[in-house]
């Protein structure tokens, strides 16, 4: 066999020359889809077995950039890894060194419905259950990321919609694994609501990638929203976009800008109504008026109705028809018709033959004057 035309190495040569090989031919960052399937944090480092399926590659991330990861992964986790080799030519030994870890669409997926299911089946995702936002609120606190173009464009929606409201902006990170420190900011509002004055709360997160907005995804902050004790805004994000805490919030905004909207009043609305209630108010005072008038003029009839010259009026117009009755059944009228008024010497009328006898004086009585005569004979 010959091997005179064959390099010579020693290991720690051979090691070194695949080193440098793959540092010449190889991309000195790339990044890397995969799933966890073991996870170990010794000494700060994170060690990690990365595959596909159908292969496996070591992973570390070093104490130093463990500190400064946003996503920290769990086994089974799918993630997406900014990372590059490293080779250690003392035992050939080759891992993925991982500078920045976060988790693929698929995971962020699966969080979601897991812990949406779980806040279902607890009735804290009930529709029913939320409540009404105030209609001209006084005050209202924004938790978002200060400074931002986000917070820029909720604060000009504010000013155009409704100047009136105050804002208190409460600065919070909306980048990471940061719901501990959200929660913190909650309880602190919690318990200073009354003191602070706020009617409403508005959580907003301008545009990322739903990767980034995993974070609202995070069980224990939804729980805390969900038993807030002012109605709760969410403005995450796209209007594609779709989080746990979203579901959990009263209200649901498609965009930051969108969620002042829903939470502040038009001042053209406002306006417009004003100018519509004064309208009907000024309809409705002059139906007022009208019918008052109407009341009135009633009122006053029957004061004149019922007055003294009325009343006397009223009896004389009776008593004119009573007299007319009478002098329409008086007897001269009977007189003047031809007939005639008998009497006795008493002066009493005579109804019947039984009432005279003969021989009695009898006075006649006609129209225009009277006959003095004696019963001569009565015939029966």
């Amino acid at each position: 066999m010959i091997v005179d035309s064959l390099p010579n190495y020693s290991v720690r040569e051979l090691n070194k020359a695949i080193g440098n090989l793959l540092e010449r031919g190889f991309a000195p960052r790339f990044i890397l889809h995969a799933s966890i399937t073991k996870s170990q944090l010794k000494k700060g480092h994170l060690w990690l077995t990365l595959t596909d399926g159908q292969a496996s590659i070591s992973a570390v991330v070093w104490s130093s950039q463990f500190k400064k990861l946003h996503f920290s992964p769990n086994e089974g986790d799918g993630v997406l890894i900014v990372g590059k080799l490293n080779f250690w030519e003392t035992r050939a030994s080759l891992v993925v060194q991982v500078l920045d870890i976060r988790p693929s669409i698929s995971t962020v997926l699966r969080k979601f419905e897991v812990v949406k299911a779980k806040l279902l089946k607890e009735g804290l995702l009930d529709e029913s259950k939320q409540r009404v936002l105030p209609r001209y609120p006084k005050c209202i606190a924004i938790l978002t990321s200060v400074p931002s173009s986000a917070l820029a464009d909720m604060l000009r929606t504010a000013k155009e919609r409704w100047p009136l409201t105050k804002l208190l902006i409460i600065a919070i990170p909306v980048q990471g694994a940061v719901s501990k420190e959200i929660q913190s900011v909650l309880n602190y509002l919690e318990k200073g609501q009354q003191k602070l004055g706020f009617e409403a709360i508005v959580l907003a997160r301008g545009g990322g990638s739903r990767e980034d907005l995993m974070l609202f995804d995070d069980e224990d902050l939804c729980r805390q929203l969900a038993v807030f004790p002012v109605p709760v805004v969410t403005g995450i994000g796209h209007e594609d976009d779709l989080t746990v805490a979203d579901l959990i919030a009263d209200y649901r905004a498609a965009t930051p800008t969108a969620s002042m909207i829903a939470i502040l009043p038009s001042q053209e609305m406002a306006k417009e109504n004003c100018f519509q209630r004064r309208e009907k108010l000024n309809d409705h005072f002059a139906l007022f008026l009208r019918k008052e008038r109407q009341s009135l003029l009633v009122k006053e009839n029957f004061l004149h109705s019922q007055g003294p010259l009325a009343l006397m009026k009223q009896r004389r117009q009776v008593l004119d028809q009573k007299a007319h009755l009478l002098n329409a059944l008086s007897p001269e009228r009977w007189l003047l018709r031809g007939f005639s008024i008998v009497r006795n010497s008493l002066d009493r009328p005579i109804r019947s033959i039984q009432d005279i006898s003969e021989k009695e004086k009898l006075i006649i009585q006609l129209s225009d004057g009277r006959i003095d005569s004696v019963v001569d004979k009565i015939h029966r």
